[in-house]
């Protein structure tokens, strides 16, 4: 029984054996490229083979007795950075930042699956296939960069001293914001912009389009201008209030202090406070408002290395009460309308009823322009109607499923419901 597996194995084994390897071989090798002083470079190298070869990176410079040397990941004073994955095939980046002269060489990318490759003693069956790219490190040309104002208006201005590249243009940007382009060889470029300092601040880039990219940095630095989320917030007592203020300048605050007005800064975590700050925004918690504590005026002022700013928010909080006020009120509209429409019923004349006689269904002559709603005793009341042809009907509501439909009925029959019923059937439909 125990031989079975071992037989199983030992199968494998010869059969794996048996294979013949896959020579290595590179399916991506890595590009020549030029870069100035204080940029930063990256290759890329791709191989496949079986097994999964390994690879390494090798540099020459261009000193005539200098050789090729292996790179290792933190080389150059921690400025080389090498990641490799093993997985299908091998692949195999190298990145040099803070570039400097003497980064200006041939880099060589070697690959080999052969077992031996490392072998102290043993030669190598297979020699590294190798592949190589040359990175060229120009020296960095001045850029003298300046900001000036005049009359509302701010002009940037860069200038490219000493030897540089062809200019074949310039661009003028902010962050990722192409702001103007043109197709000029100057070595001076200028970009105007309408406005104040403060309505502007932030970091400006002048692009000269030469290989590589010449590019020049110019900051618009100004003190915090710091403005309300909201200039007057509202806050229902027992609630939770938040104001909020915000920095959209350069360059960014360094801190953020909350105070009322005509009292010391509020700490964070103190009492019923909580502050969140982060960046160029930040927040200010009240928990369970108080009427009297917590209504006024609050401040937020912000730092940076330029100066100061502040902006001011008004908290107003209102009692729990506050908001039956409006229902208060319709109620109290609603009351002083079925008064008025009571004292009218009481004081108008009613029309005279004979005593056990019943009401006519209909008259042929035409009614009065003021008709009475009446009520038989022990009955519900009725829809007062009047009709411009003479008719007149009794139309019962009140304790009636029916009650709201009583004007429809009215209209129906050809009679105008009296303008006192219609207030009250109106009235009960609102309601």
């Amino acid at each position: 029984m125990l031989l079975t597996p071992l037989i199983s194995l030992l199968l494998i084994s010869l059969t794996r054996a048996a294979l013949p390897g896959i020579k290595a071989g590179f399916i991506k090798s890595p590009l020549s490229q030029k870069r100035l002083t204080q940029d930063s470079v990256e290759l890329y190298c791709e191989a496949i083979g079986t097994p999964i070869p390994e690879i390494q990176w090798w540099f020459e410079g261009n000193e005539p007795n200098e050789t090729y040397a292996q790179l290792w990941d933190g080389a150059r004073q921690d400025r080389v950075r090498i990641n490799a994955t093993y997985n299908l095939h091998s692949t195999s980046t190298i990145s040099i930042t803070n570039l400097t002269g003497d980064d200006s060489g041939t880099y060589e990318c070697r690959a080999s699956n052969d077992p031996d490759r490392n072998h102290l003693s043993k030669s190598p069956k297979v020699k590294w296939i190798r592949s190589q790219a040359n990175v060229f490190v120009i020296e960095r040309p001045e850029i003298k960069a300046q900001v000036t104002g005049d009359s509302g208006k701010l002009v940037l201005t860069c200038n490219v001293t000493g030897q540089h590249l062809p200019i074949q243009g310039h661009e003028w940007m902010r962050g990722d914001k192409v702001l103007q382009t043109d197709a000029d060889a100057s070595a001076f470029t200028s970009y105007t912009i309408e406005g104040k300092m403060e309505e502007h601040s932030g970091v400006y880039e002048c692009v000269y389009k030469t290989n590589p990219a010449i590019r020049g940095h110019l900051n618009i630095s100004v003190p915090p201008q710091v403005t309300a989320y909201k200039k007057s917030e509202h806050g229902n007592e027992g609630d939770t209030g938040v104001l909020v203020c915000k920095c959209s300048s350069f360059p960014a605050v360094t801190s953020w202090v909350w105070y009322k007005h005509g009292q010391e800064p509020i700490i964070n975590g103190s009492g019923r406070y909580i502050i969140k700050s982060s960046g160029n925004k930040t927040e200010l918690r009240i928990l369970k408002l108080n009427i009297e504590e917590d209504t006024g005026d609050y401040h937020c002022n912000a730092t940076n290395a330029y100066g100061q700013g502040s902006a001011t928010v008004s908290l107003r909080v209102r009692s729990r009460l506050a908001a039956l006020w409006p229902f208060l009120g319709i109620v109290a509209e609603v009351l002083v309308l079925v008064t008025i429409i009571f004292i009218y019923e009481k004081r108008r004349k009613p029309d005279e009823v004979l005593d056990g006689k019943a009401m006519p269904q209909t008259t042929r002559t035409r009614m009065s322009a003021r008709e009475t709603q009446t009520e038989s005793r022990g009955q519900v009341s009725c829809c007062w109607c009047r009709g411009w042809v003479g008719e007149h009907r009794f139309l019962p509501y009140g304790k009636s499923r029916n009650a709201l439909l009583a004007p429809l009925q009215c209209f129906r029959a050809g009679i105008r419901p009296g303008g006192a019923a219609l207030c009250v059937q109106l009235l009960m439909l609102l309601w």
